[in-house]
């Protein structure tokens, strides 16, 4: 009864929030492929789709843009926009953001590096002297980013990351790994990049949502249908449409890794 009692006032709240005044959500990411990303001029992506389904099932229409990841960091945070897919919660944004508890999926942040140049890498220690390439604004933990025995070389996107990796002018790159074995397979790199089995960080991405009445309310109805879909057949069958070939490739990284690791 108190759960049921609960979605009643989520519900209610969201009723009568500007919202639901046929008020259309302008959300903002960059490419995140396959996460979020943007083909053709059209949307796409896992977790795209899921919000998508997951709004419409609330009545809330959405409107996107896709923008270099520090930019739609400061449009967030000017409230410039509505709101910011696949954001990490961080005590800084909490002034000007509201997280929708249930995150959408969860990133772990891992290198790459060249077949024909390898680097013995186990810990951030082994970094010591190495030039790793990252992208503008990400987050990739306090203690890859205040280590001052490696440098970090920002390129403007992933992409532009990977080139300077088979180019040597970078000697690692980080990214998500789902991200990372997509760009590998859509750049063909296959043959030239690997991913290492080193874990950098990991962490849960969410919907942000810029602080105004009623958007409180909207995350907790989002998180909770959030939760209800993701028990669903049509999840799955999203996220193996973007997957399949890379949860093969994954699934294969991940029993090497174990190899490994014993």
């Amino acid at each position: 009864m108190p759960h049921v009692a609960r979605l009643f006032w989520i519900l209610l709240l969201i009723c009568l929030s500007p919202l639901a005044l046929a008020e259309r959500l302008r959300l903002v990411s960059d490419d995140w492929a396959p996460y979020v990303y943007e083909h053709d001029g059209q949307p796409q992506g896992i977790d795209y789709e899921v919000t998508t389904q997951v709004f419409a099932r609330l009545g809330v229409e959405v409107e996107w843009q896709f923008l270099p990841w520090k930019r739609c960091l400061a449009m967030v945070e000017q409230g410039l926009a509505d709101g910011i897919l696949d954001i990490f919660q961080t005590e800084a944004r909490q002034p000007y953001l509201v997280y929708a508890p249930e995150p959408m999926s969860i990133v772990e942040f891992v290198l790459f590096q060249q077949h024909s140049r390898r680097h013995s890498v186990t810990s951030l220690a082994d970094l010591a002297g190495l030039r790793v390439g990252t992208s503008p604004g990400y987050a990739y933990g306090k203690a890859f980013t205040e280590a001052p025995h490696f440098k970090r070389e920002a390129a403007p996107t992933h992409e532009a990351n990977f080139g300077k990796l088979v180019l040597g002018r970078v000697d690692l790159a980080i990214t998500d790994r789902k991200v990372g074995h997509y760009l590998l397979q859509r750049l063909r790199l296959e043959q030239q990049v690997e991913q290492l089995p080193l874990v950098i960080s990991r962490q849960p991405q969410y919907l942000g949502l810029v602080r105004k009445p009623g958007r409180e309310a909207l995350a907790l109805a989002f998180a909770e249908e959030l939760r209800r879909f993701k028990q669903e057949p049509a999840f799955l069958a999203i996220s193996n449409r973007y997957t399949g070939d890379i949860g093969s490739i994954l699934n294969a990284v991940e029993q090497q890794e174990s190899g490994t690791a014993r």
